[in-house]
């Protein structure tokens, strides 16, 4: 929804959207003092040592003391081995003026990360620290560290120097010189430059007032107190040998990070950036300090959990060559090893780091997924695809744009309310006039297995009038501004307070209003939306809340800003479980996001414009966030903003139908976008791209299903399926769905041809449309109309799905399956399904879902049970299997197992020119075990 407005003071009255984002809302580097501090470093001249006489080894850890030589201020620095070859470093005070902020256990992390023993052996000025295969190095003076995967560095730590942590005010407090270390110097000159190069450093308020930003700062007329104040820490983290960063999401840029030499940090703050530009690393609307460097030898990750404001430069010896250079290296050969350098540094808090060691991709997911948690299984609507529209009028709307779809044969499953629902802006309730009835409403939507959400903003109009706000403000509920009241601002209903989601008791709280009896008018078939929750507020310092603002626990704003949004998410979809029960399955939308936020629900993109550009990027965001953990995301079909063209939206609706969440959104000013109010070519495109999504849902579902398990993302860069394959580390105009489908959707206005990069040199690809088959380690030039959509499914995969399709999806759920195999270039393939009730806990509580392994081996088919704890039934069957690349056709194909009491030959036909065999009725239950052989 549109969130940068001109503010206009007419009762509670807001009007004028502006046109584009203005950049001036927002801060540069050169308008934060503490980017501006963390930035200035010089490398190559820290003040920091690991006093090696303090070393303490446990099972597990080992702690050792690090000493800032210019300011004798201590810090713990403690190195953890964990399970999954995973290791942790963390850097705290000593002697803290005050707490730090570190996000509770069960929050961004899913519990206390277990541990796993380690061995530590002393050599000179340096720890060795063994762990599984993986070997830290820490070398005392001055302090860095490398960890060593099979005899080479692939994270180095502070080799830079880089390492900054600044300290709270505290007049009172005397600065106590340290104990030195046998050989420690003595002499200030021996010392060095200061802490990272900065030649006058001290510890005094006088010199610390001459640094940028060190104290209170003001933006566009807005007023940051600090009355702690400056706090920042950051480190440098190199990887050597890598030329490829991905991650720390969310970005309106490539998916390979870029070098920012020459631009802004990325920079990490949830922010309100309607209409955002493309091809910056300004902040949008949520944040992952995830980093994954990825070579043709291996994956490694760097998760720096911190949900203060973040930046992260990049510099790439490769990349950030000039021409000259780059001609000498091509004519001499170059030989230099190539590297990644980083910088992190954070507004506040301490420095807590996960490596993620790999070494494939896979496994830095599954390592992530064990820390911050997996998405977990969505309910099968919300899958499917999704109808919404700021605002649909009324109940006649409503009604007219459901049976629409109807009239038009056009499945879908949900249909969204915006804020216009609503009784003035007020959240959980209904416009009396418009949507009068509005639980008669959900139930005629929900008699079609359809679903309804509406949208529920954390912000809370002032009204005292209404019961809500008066309960939350007497209970003290609410954010608190520097001085102590609460936190007023302006947002859609104009004067508004903030519920304080940092306050477990402000969750509890939140989440009873889904209860059935105080959601008036709800029913358990309406789900919700959580945007706005950066947070947004209109008249606040970069359209958002003061960082001086107070939180529970005396916590201000600026500690916990980007976690703020993940919490409301939580209590929203915590709210819905509750209200069944414990019984069924939650589904959420937020727009803003930190780590963990992918076990709450889904994200989508933001406010982006009906622009063939914001088509385009909607990929490289969707997989970033996908590599983040993000796995349930997507982009506002159409574009949000603008009036797209047919053709655009026509080719949005074939892109969005293979992301993972699938919704159409548009702005209020915008003209009606349903797909029957397009000429009859593109609505029937448009029906046959949704049409599509549908009978894939057996697929998708089984695909999110792995995703809980493992943490593998769903849509993912073609180099996670092809590790090895450089031609693949900065492809983002096409991906994979699970490891069969690659999909390459036009983004380019009136295209006749794509070209699609096929990879895998032993890998063939079935263009399944029109029964063409290519070999991988290629680049094709694919011919395209406006309906199609490039396709390939890889040889050796099967991918089960449903071809009748229902107006909703859980109509289907009985429905017959059809195997869709490809044989690789041995004729062999292998696939797999999940089934359970689509919508419950039961799989989990009482194992009840079904998870076959379908094999295709010496001409014979297998259904076997992939997990035996599985005790789902089901009536669904086989009904149809299409094979493809066939050489010759069979003498008879036979069906056996042990449901079948008499084994029976099937019926079939083959295309010797296509080389497709189609076996019809099996008509054998898709749950059970049995065998389909071709003699």
């Amino acid at each position: 929804m549109i969130t940068s407005v001109v503010l206009v003071v007419v009762g509670v009255s807001l009007v004028a959207p502006v046109n584009s984002v203005d950049r001036s809302n927002f801060k540069t580097c050169e308008q934060s003092g503490f980017c501006q501090r963390n930035r200035a470093l010089t490398p190559g001249n820290t003040p920091y040592e690991a006093l090696l006489n303090t070393v303490k080894i446990h099972r597990t850890n080992v702690t050792v003391e690090l000493l800032n030589k210019k300011t004798n201020v201590k810090y713990h620095l403690d190195l953890i081995g964990l399970t999954n070859n995973v290791v942790r470093m963390r850097i705290t005070e000593a002697d803290p003026i005050r707490p730090r902020y570190e996000p509770p256990i069960g929050d961004a992390l899913l519990n206390i990360p277990e541990e796993s023993r380690i061995s530590v052996q002393k050599r000179g000025d340096r720890l060795e620290i063994g762990y599984q295969s993986t070997k830290v190095v820490l070398k005392a003076r001055p302090f860095s560290l490398d960890v060593v995967e099979d005899g080479n560095p692939v994270i180095s730590v502070n080799s830079r120097g880089l390492l900054k942590f600044e300290q709270y005010n505290n007049p009172d407090k005397q600065v106590e010189e340290a104990p030195k270390e046998d050989g420690q110097a003595e002499n200030k000159e021996e010392e060095g430059a200061g802490e990272g190069g900065e030649n006058d450093e001290s510890a005094t308020k006088e010199t610390e007032a001459a640094e940028p930003g060190i104290g209170e700062e003001t933006f566009e007329g807005h007023q940051d107190t600090k009355p702690h104040g400056s706090s920042s820490v950051g480190m440098d983290f190199s990887f050597p040998g890598f030329e490829h960063v991905y991650g720390i999401p969310e970005h309106a840029d490539t998916l390979a990070l870029k070098s920012t030499k020459n631009t802004d940090p990325y920079r990490l703050y949830n922010l309100d950036v309607f209409e955002y530009e493309l091809h910056n690393p300004m902040a949008l609307y949520g944040s992952v300090p995830l980093m994954y460097a990825h070579s043709p030898q291996r994956t490694v990750g760097v998760f720096w959990l911190n949900p203060s404001e973040t930046w992260v430069d990049i510099s790439n010896n490769k990349a950030d060559k000039n021409l000259f250079s780059k001609v000498v290296d091509l004519v001499k050969g170059d030989d230099e090893v190539p590297q990644v350098d980083t910088h992190w540094f954070s507004e506040s808090g301490v420095i807590d780091v996960f490596f993620l060691l790999g070494p494939k991709p896979k496994d830095v997911f599954y390592q992530y997924g064990k820390l911050t948690g997996t998405t977990p299984l969505p309910p099968l609507f919300s899958i499917a695809y999704h109808q919404c529209r700021w605002n649909y009028n009324d109940q006649d709307d409503v009604r007219g744009v459901d049976a629409n779809f109807d009239v038009h044969d056009i499945p879908y499953d949900v249909i969204w309310l915006d804020i216009e629902h609503t009784n003035g802006k007020r959240y959980f309730t209904w416009d009396a006039a418009k949507f009068s009835h509005s639980f008669d409403m959900i139930k005629n939507i929900s008699a079609k297995g359809r679903k309804m959400v509406t949208v529920i903003d954390p912000h809370i109009k002032k009204d005292d009038g209404w019961e809500l706000y008066k309960e939350a403000r007497d209970n003290k509920l609410f954010v608190k501004d520097k001085s102590g009241n609460d936190y007023e601002g302006w947002c859609w209903p104009g004067s508004s307070f903030w519920l304080d989601f940092i306050n477990p008791d402000v969750c509890k709280w939140y989440a009873d209003r889904f209860d059935l009896e105080k959601y008036q008018g709800s029913s358990k078939h309406l789900f919700t939306w959580n945007d706005m929750n950066e947070p947004s507020v209109f008249n606040g310092p970069e359209i958002t809340m003061h960082k001086d603002a107070i939180h529970h626990g005396g916590w201000e704003h600026r500690e916990v800003h980007n976690i703020f949004g993940m919490y409301q998410q939580r209590a929203s979809a915590e709210g819905q479980v509750a209200r069944s029960g414990g019984n069924e399955r939650p589904f959420v939308l937020s727009r803003a996001f930190f780590a963990g936020s992918q076990r709450h629900g889904a994200i989508w993109t933001g406010d982006n414009m009906g622009e063939w550009s914001h088509l385009k990027m909607s990929i490289p965001m969707l997989l970033s966030l996908s590599l983040a953990g993000i796995t349930f995301s997507g982009a506002d079909v159409g574009g949000f903003f603008k009036n797209p063209d047919a053709e655009l939206l026509t080719r949005w609706y074939q892109a969005g139908a293979f992301q993972p969440f699938f919704r159409a959104h548009a702005h209020l000013d915008t003209k009606r976008r349903e797909p029957w109010l397009l000429p009859e070519t593109n609505m029937k495109i448009i029906r046959e791209a949704i049409r599509y999504r549908y009978k894939l849902l057996p697929y998708w579902y089984t695909q999110f299903y792995k995703s809980e398990q493992d943490g593998s993302p769903v849509m993912r860069p073609l180099w996670v399926e092809f590790p090895k394959e450089t031609s693949t580390f900065a492809t983002e105009d096409e991906f994979m769905i699970g490891n069969a489908l690659l999909v390459h959707p036009v983004t380019d206005s009136g295209a006749s041809s794509v070209s699609v990069q096929l990879p895998g040199a032993n890998t063939l690809w079935y263009d399944l449309s029109y029964s063409r088959t290519y070999n991988g380690g290629t680049t094709q030039s694919i011919p395209v109309t406006l309906n199609t959509v490039p396709v390939f499914q890889k040889g050796g995969t099967i991918v089960p799905r449903k071809e009748r399709v229902r107006r909703a999806s859980i109509l289907g759920r009985f429905d017959p399956y059809t195997l869709f195999i490809c044989l690789d270039k041995a004729g062999n393939a292998e696939g797999d399904l999940y089934i359970d009730d689509y919508h419950t806990f039961r799989y989990k509580k009482k194992n009840d879902f079904a998870f076959r392994s379908f094999t295709f081996k010496n001409n014979k088919l297998e259904n076997r049970n992939l997990d035996k704890t599985g005790n789902y039934q089901t009536p669904s069957w086989l009904e149809k299997v299409v094979i493809f690349g066939v050489k010759q056709t069979p003498r008879k194909i036979a069906l056996s197992g042990p449901s079948i009491k008499t084994a029976r030959d099937l019926e079939f036909n083959y295309s010797a020119e296509r080389q497709v065999l189609v076996i019809r009725k099996p008509d054998v239950n898709i749950a059970g075990d049995f065998s389909i052989v071709l003699r």
